[in-house]
C-alpha cells in the first residue's frame, strides 16, 4: 500500500503544499518559482474602510448581545431560539429593525435574517418540518406567514429566492412599500425589481402619488367596451310650394361603443383615505373600503406595544409537554362577569333538579 507524504514548493515569495505518491514524485523539499499576488496594506485599508464601521456596529454593544449572544452565559435570562424552533412551535416573532435611525444596520440584520430563513426553507422543502424528531411526517407543511413592512429597506439578493421558491416550504410573503421606485432604487436593477413584483399573486393598492406605481395595477387589467348614446335630430323644408307638407323632421338615437381601460391611473391617485383596489388571484378585481378607527380614545386598547407584550406574558403560558408541540393555553387571570356566573349557576341548578326528578 502506497503512502502519501507532504512536499513543499517554495521560493522567496510563496510557499505551497501538495501531496505526492512514492514512486512518482520524490518526497522532500524542492524549490520552484510560483507567482504571488499581494496587496499593499494602505490599498487594503481603502477597500475595507467602508465596511469596518458597519462591522463595528454589529459586533459591539447591545447589537452584539442581540444577534450574537453568549451561549455559555448562565446569568442571561433571555431565551435563545432559531427559525426552526419558531416554526415548529407556531410562534410569532416581531422584529423592529429601526431603519429610520440606522438604515445600514437595519439592512444588514434584515438581510441576514432573510438569508437564514431561506436556508431553513430549503431544509423544510427537502426533509420536512419535523426532520429528526420521533414520528416525523415528511410531507407535513406549516403555513409560514411573513409580513415585511417597508420591505424595500430589506431588499437584497436574499429576498428573491424566498418569494420565488419559498412557497414549496409553506412561506407566504406579504410585503408593504410606498412606491415601485423604492424597490428599483434599493435593488439597483430594473429586471430584478420586476422579478420581485412578478412573484406576488395578489396586489392591494391604496392611494399612491406615483403614476408608474399606479400603472402596475392598471396595466394588468383588460379594456372594456363602454356604450354611449348620441341624440341626433334635424328638420328639412319642403321644396314643393303647392304641397301639404311644409317640412319634415327626424330624431335618432345612435349607440356607439368605445374601448377604454377599466381603471385609469388617475382613479388610484385620487382614492380617498381607507379605500383601495385589490387584484386577487391574478384576475379578480375588488374595490375595498376599510372602516377607519375613530379618533376617540379607547380604554380597552393598550397604550403601546410593550404594554401589549406584558399583557400577553401574563395571559399566555406553555402547557408543558414536548417542546416541538405547540401546547400553549390561554389562562384567564380575571373572573367572569357576575351575570354570566349567575346564569351558569342557574343552569347547573336546573340540570341537577331535573336529574333528581327522574324516577
Amino acid at each position: 500500500m502506497k503512502s502519501r507524504c507532504p512536499c513543499r514548493w517554495e521560493n522567496a515569495s510563496a510557499t505551497a503544499w501538495s501531496w505526492a505518491r512514492h514512486g512518482s514524485v520524490k518526497p522532500g523539499w524542492q524549490s520552484y518559482s510560483l507567482p504571488r499576488i499581494r496587496y499593499d496594506k494602505t490599498y487594503f485599508d481603502k477597500i475595507v474602510a467602508s465596511l469596518l464601521p458597519l462591522l463595528e456596529k454589529l459586533t459591539t454593544g447591545r447589537m452584539a448581545e442581540l444577534i450574537s449572544p453568549n451561549y455559555t452565559d448562565l446569568n442571561d435570562p433571555r431565551p435563545i431560539f432559531d427559525w426552526m424552533q419558531v416554526i415548529r412551535k407556531r410562534a410569532i416573532v416581531y422584529v423592529g429593525l429601526d431603519a429610520l435611525s440606522d438604515p445600514e444596520v437595519a439592512g444588514a440584520v434584515g438581510n441576514s435574517m432573510f438569508s437564514d430563513l431561506v436556508s431553513v426553507a430549503g431544509h423544510i422543502y427537502k426533509f420536512g418540518i419535523d426532520d429528526g424528531l420521533p414520528g416525523a411526517v415528511q410531507d407535513q407543511k406549516i403555513p409560514i406567514n411573513l409580513h415585511a413592512d417597508e420591505f424595500n429597506e430589506l431588499m437584497g439578493d436574499e429576498f428573491i429566492p424566498m418569494i420565488n421558491k419559498g412557497g414549496g416550504a409553506g412561506i407566504q410573503v406579504t410585503a408593504y412599500t410606498q412606491t415601485l421606485s423604492d424597490i428599483e432604487a434599493k435593488i439597483g436593477n430594473r429586471a430584478k425589481a420586476g422579478q420581485v413584483v412578478g412573484n406576488f399573486n395578489n396586489l392591494f393598492m391604496l392611494r399612491v402619488r406615483e403614476t408608474a406605481t399606479a400603472e402596475l395595477l392598471t396595466r394588468q387589467l383588460p379594456k372594456v367596451d363602454v356604450y354611449s348614446t348620441t341624440l341626433v335630430s334635424g328638420a328639412t323644408d319642403s321644396s314643393d310650394p303647392t304641397g301639404s307638407t311644409d317640412f319634415t323632421s327626424n330624431t335618432q338615437d345612435r349607440v356607439s361603443s368605445t374601448s377604454v381601460p377599466l381603471i385609469e391611473p388617475a382613479h388610484i391617485v385620487s382614492l380617498p383615505k381607507g379605500q383601495a383596489f385589490a387584484l386577487i388571484e391574478g384576475a379578480n378585481l375588488w374595490k375595498i373600503r376599510m372602516p377607519l378607527p375613530a379618533p376617540d380614545p379607547d380604554e380597552c386598547m393598550p397604550k403601546d406595544l410593550q404594554t401589549l407584550a406584558q399583557h400577553m406574558r401574563k395571559r399566555y403560558i406553555d402547557g408543558g409537554g414536548e417542546w416541538w408541540i405547540s401546547s400553549g393555553t390561554r389562562v384567564l387571570d380575571e373572573s367572569l362577569p357576575a351575570d354570566l356566573l349567575e346564569q351558569a349557576h342557574q343552569a347547573k341548578t336546573a340540570s341537577t333538579t331535573a336529574e333528581e326528578a327522574q324516577p
